[in-house]
């Protein structure tokens, strides 16, 4: 079996953890930014010393090739770099850094394997910054095109093109050029379930579909003491109403649907004034693609009502939709029979959480691995993960990307 050290992959994100760091051991490096360069630059250089071919293609996906004894289509496992403003140092991070000591541990071994062992990073995972998410991903699987993503703009009006070209990772390389024998990714679950349960190993079985529309309000501004409640147009309120609605749809709807109003902003934001804008965006995911488009539609149902109501316009617009994913279930199969020959307990879940995974899914057989975060926590400057987890889903990863590569 081949053997990792933890320690380089706990150093490893210690070191990257520290570009951008914030306050609370968290990090903020968005897709593209200054960064994201610097944090983009580590990694490379760290694939270079691994003796890794680098190759960079034109979203800025960054890959790293290890030759094997035959030209084949590689196994490829890796992740992202880029972070929520207020992000873990483990969320991407992991599975990028596991992916590289599968290499080392491959190179200290002496190891040539059949098939080439690909580690790759993909551009604007988290959407943070540009939308839709999971952006480099998805133009590598060929799910949208390259002028489209492009264009995207952040709130500033600066695009992706612009920022890929000004840090110097406008690659080449043909996106999807170089197709996968499989992909395997291996992840923080971002979520409590295997804490709660004191579950060692997620096998993840599918990838819950995520809808993210962005509504405008327009009503009128009035002041708030003399403006009988009859008579206002108050944008402030249908955003308010739509937070609420949301909540108990998706309690109504139950299993794994969740609703999330997370972004909202209103104008002009002072106390004694009715709010004419408000600006808001509704994050609505589920397993099942019908569920999904029932919730969508009754939210956009809600809104319609309270906005003739209230006499206000509303315009929507998708930032992202993508349907649910299910994983090869072969693929999925040999995740678990690996974890339990490590004596690790399993569980078999969905992931609430978008990965570039279900993006490579559609061009080759994909996996993921989970691994606990203590309280459920991501996205959050307390995401941890103990040191015991992470070298645990990293040697799953290792002993399957090695069976994978001697198919």
């Amino acid at each position: 079996m081949l053997r990792l050290d933890d320690r380089h992959l706990l150093g490893a994100l210690d070191e990257l953890a520290g570009i951008g760091a914030i306050e609370g051991g968290g990090c903020a490096r968005l897709a593209l930014t200054d960064e994201d360069r610097l944090g983009r630059d580590l990694v490379v250089g760290w694939m270079k010393e691994l003796g890794l071919d680098i190759r960079i293609d034109a979203i800025g996906n960054v890959i790293g090739l290890r030759a094997g004894r035959e030209n084949l289509p590689p196994v490829m496992t890796g992740s992202h770099i880029d972070t929520v403003r207020t992000g873990g140092r483990y969320d991407g991070n992991y599975g990028v850094l596991a992916g590289l000591e599968v290499v080392r541990a491959l190179n200290e071994a002496r190891i040539v394997t059949r098939r080439p062992i690909a580690v790759a990073f993909f551009t604007n995972e988290e959407g943070a910054r540009f939308q839709p998410d999971m952006m480099g991903s998805l133009v590598y699987a060929g799910g949208v095109g390259l002028n489209e993503a492009y264009a995207a703009t952040d709130k500033e009006g600066v695009s992706v093109g612009d920022e890929l070209r000004r840090i110097g990772y406008l690659g080449a390389t043909k996106p999807g050029a170089l197709k996968p024998h499989a992909f395997l990714e291996l992840h923080i679950e971002q979520g409590p379930i295997l804490d709660e349960e004191k579950v060692r190993i997620g096998v993840v079985e599918s990838v819950q579909g995520i809808s993210w529309i962005e509504y405008t309000v327009t009503g009128v501004s009035n002041h708030a003491g003399t403006t009988p409640m009859r008579l206002r147009r108050d944008a402030g309120y249908l955003a308010a109403s739509v937070n609420v609605f949301a909540r108990k749809l998706a309690q109504e709807i139950g299993g794994n649907q969740v609703a999330t109003v997370g972004a909202l902003s209103l104008r002009p934001n002072l106390i004694n004034v009715v709010p004419n804008r408000a600006v808001f965006a509704v994050d609505l995911r589920n397993t099942d693609e019908a569920k999904l488009k029932q919730a969508e539609t009754r939210v956009a149902a809600h809104i319609a009502e309270v906005a003739k109501a209230e006499r206000v316009d509303v315009d929507a617009k998708v930032l992202a939709r993508f349907e649910p994913v299910i994983f090869d279930s072969s693929l999925v199969d040999r995740v678990e029979h690996h974890a339990k020959a490590l004596s690790l307990s399993t569980r078999r879940m969905p992931s609430g959480a978008g990965h570039d995974a279900q993006m490579m899914q559609r061009i080759c057989p994909t996996a993921m691995i989970f691994v606990p975060s203590v309280a459920g926590l991501s996205h959050n400057v307390k995401e941890h993960t103990e040191a015991a987890d992470l070298a645990a889903g990293a040697q799953i990863l290792a002993n399957l990307m090695l069976e994978l590569a001697e198919e």
